[in-house]
């Protein structure tokens, strides 16, 4: 996240100050240090610390641009801290995003690809697919195969040579993921696999594929932010648009069907800033990233991301 902020930045000629999560600080401080041994030039900041330091940049006079990647409710904040000097804000926000699977799918592709879109780095993905919404006709048969994926993944401090999942970032994150599968659970979800912490030590939770959720629960509308996805049944493909699109969020989407026709159509209705066709988590730093509605403002890498380091003037004289 780090080096998607300070390539542009660097690029157009700004100085910058990157303020690091308070859980992460050590890797950007160390990353500041490998920049020093390359050369860049003085002046590049780096500082740590909790809310308040992140307030005070973002308010500052000084500060003529603010670029976030964070949750939702953090970036609405930052919006009002940079109304003093109407400063450039650009954010990076939370998701709830729609991953469709049809009937004609190949299931050896979306079964995996759905299993990996929720359960990479542990769901603490923006833009991970945490509604798997899935045809009728298949509906058993993936739900099925993405609960034996999550069952057949090795939870375990990141040390050990063999983990394919570590633990979430804080006691807080942990508390509230299982918070809302609490809810799920009391509003009459059901989990297939998982539902609960992993162990009794450490911020593990288990990979959890929850069914019978609807439209109205917290955990089908609310970003949960750990590894826990939504499977919902649909009929047919006319009816899946507007319950992928209801939601505040719109950073991302999937849609796995061998019907290119079908795919594209799809695609082309999703409000999401990225959708990716028989696959998920793919990136390139050519292509723009970000998101529509309450998942942020401007675009992430490509040619688009200059843009928000750069001004606009105007030179008129007189021959």
């Amino acid at each position: 996240m780090a080096a998607w902020k300070l390539g542009p930045v660097l690029a157009c000629g700004c100085t910058v100050v990157l303020k690091p999560a308070e859980q992460t600080p050590l890797s950007a401080l160390r990353l500041g240090e490998l920049l020093q041994e390359a050369g860049l030039p003085a002046g590049v900041n780096i500082v740590t610390g909790f809310g308040e330091a992140g307030a005070a940049l973002s308010a500052h006079e000084d500060v003529d641009k603010v670029a976030f990647t964070g949750s939702t409710e953090v970036g609405k904040l930052i919006v009002q801290a940079a109304a003093g000097n109407l400063k450039k804000v650009t954010l990076e926000l939370g998701g709830k995003s729609p991953n469709v699977v049809y009937a004609d799918a190949d299931l050896e592709a979306a079964i995996p690809g759905a299993a990996n879109a929720i359960f990479f780095n542990h769901g603490q993905c923006c833009n991970a697919g945490s509604r798997l919404y899935v045809q009728k006709q298949v509906f058993d048969d993936v739900v099925s195969g993405v609960s034996d994926a999550a069952n057949s993944i090795k939870v375990a401090p990141g040390t050990e040579p063999d983990s394919q999942m570590g633990p979430l970032i804080s006691d807080e994150q942990l508390e509230k993921v299982l918070g809302y599968l609490q809810s799920g659970k009391d509003s009459g979800a059901q989990a297939a696999v998982g539902g609960d912490r992993f162990g009794d030590r450490g911020y593990f939770v288990q990979p959890t594929v929850l069914t019978n959720t609807s439209p109205d629960m917290k955990v089908e509308r609310e970003e949960i932010f750990g590894p826990v996805v939504c499977a919902i049944p649909f009929d047919s493909p006319d009816e899946i648009i507007a319950p992928a699109n209801d939601t505040n969020y719109g950073l991302a989407a999937g849609v796995f069907t061998r019907d290119v026709s079908k795919a594209h159509r799809t695609a082309e209705r999703l409000r999401a800033g990225t959708v990716w066709i028989n696959t998920y988590h793919v990136f390139d730093a050519a292509m723009p990233f970000g998101g529509y509605k309450e998942s942020g403002w401007g675009r992430e890498m490509g040619h688009a991301v200059l843009y928000n380091y750069l001004e606009t003037k105007s030179v008129v004289t007189a021959l």
